[in-house]
């Protein structure tokens, strides 16, 4: 088993960065398949989140914002955090109207999910009758439905393959009707894995339509993480024999952290030295807080409340291992980034992580919510 362990390793290093330069010159041919052909070369990108803002679509606008300029496209960003104070509904349709003003001055929209900035853009691009590409890193309407029901305990969990085929409320079928009409209407659609492709295939849309792009990240900003050492948040209290366990997302049923805090008093047992760091924010925050109370580890599992990504890989180079027991990733900026940052990774073997995660080489993978699995894998990396 090779895996890399607290020093950057040179083949995971160029497993990320050919991903990197694969991630670019993708997305630049696909922008070049809309505009070339009339020698323009204006994209206006609709996304959720953009920095100071943290997650996938900040991370992924940005770097494009900064990338695609130095391809001699002309890029402006127009950020849904800019209409989110307002009222559901009423925002829709105030950022709307802001991709109609904008939209005239540009030769392409690139819409960064397809419900919440992909419905507006569709529209838009319906009235200034331009294109739009897509990018698609999860099922919405699954997304919603897992939260739906996240209180019914009695609720066995869904995966995202069966619920491609079945029915469900009405809300959950207006939500996958409007995602899937927005895809169906995309000129070209980006997913950050073979996985999704078959997802997306599901719900109607041309194989010729969807194009693979792998995700990646700033490398400049890992290097910065090399260079800063340990974070500067004072509740990252480590002692030098401690053996530290990171896990990172959105504060959600499907990943999985309630698993991780329910086998930590087996863990501890056999590392007493252990500890657990959740870094996220989301509605699962305070029954994993009242968890972890249960059992009585406040000083050793620590929910640090959402970080820039920055601090995320200052965090990340001091861990020893990295945890994601996730009931689904399209392709996870998370994992790819605790690899370039040279700790191993435990993750499950679904979704897009089997095409990240070489299964006992660059990391090892486990069933979802397998805590016998995840408790061996962790211990196995412990003691190797």
């Amino acid at each position: 088993m090779v895996i890399a362990h607290g020093n950057f390793n040179a083949g995971t290093l160029n497993i990320v960065l050919n991903r990197f330069h694969v991630y670019l010159s993708c997305l630049y041919n696909v922008t070049n398949w809309c505009i070339m052909q009339e020698m323009k070369k204006k994209i206006l990108i609709c996304t959720p989140l953009y920095p100071p803002d943290i997650g996938g679509p900040a991370t992924y606008s940005k770097l494009l914002f900064d990338e695609l300029p130095r391809k001699g496209i002309d890029v402006s960003v127009l950020s849904f955090g800019e209409v989110r104070k307002f009222p559901k509904v009423i925002r829709h349709f105030l950022y709307f109207l802001k991709i109609l003003n904008l939209g005239r001055s540009v030769d392409v929209f690139f819409a960064q999910d397809p419900v919440s900035v992909g419905l507006p853009v569709c529209l838009a691009s319906c009235f200034l009758r331009k294109k739009f590409i897509l990018k698609i890193v999860g099922d919405y309407a699954w997304e919603q439905f897992q939260s739906q029901i996240s209180n019914l305990k009695s609720q066995k969990f869904i995966t995202l393959e069966e619920f491609q085929d079945r029915k469900f409320d009405w809300l959950t079928e207006l939500r996958r009707k409007v995602e899937r009409g927005v895809g169906k209407r995309a000129y070209k659609i980006i997913v950050p894995s073979e996985y999704l492709k078959k997802i997306v295939l599901m719900w109607g849309v041309g194989s010729e339509k969807i194009n693979v792009v792998y995700n990646a990240f700033d490398f400049s900003r890992f290097f910065q993480s090399q260079t800063y050492g340990s974070p500067t948040q004072p509740f990252l209290k480590r002692a030098e024999s401690d053996f530290v366990l990171f896990s990172a997302g959105r504060l959600v049923t499907w990943k999985g952290f309630q698993a991780l805090v329910e086998i930590f008093p087996d863990l501890v047992k056999q590392i007493p030295n252990l500890k657990l760091y959740i870094i996220g924010d989301g509605p699962e925050r305070e029954a994993l807080m009242f968890q972890v109370s249960i059992f009585k580890f406040q000083d050793k599992v620590i929910l640090t409340g959402q970080l820039s990504h920055d601090e995320v890989l200052r965090y990340l180079n001091t861990g020893d291992i990295f945890v994601l027991n996730t009931g689904y990733e399209g392709l996870s900026h998370q994992i790819l980034e605790a690899m370039a940052v040279g700790i191993p990774v435990v993750t499950t073997n679904i979704g897009g992580n089997p095409e990240l995660i070489q299964d006992n080489e660059s990391g090892i993978l486990v069933e979802y919510n397998n805590k016998e699995q995840l408790k061996n894998a962790i211990f196995k990396l412990y003691k190797d």
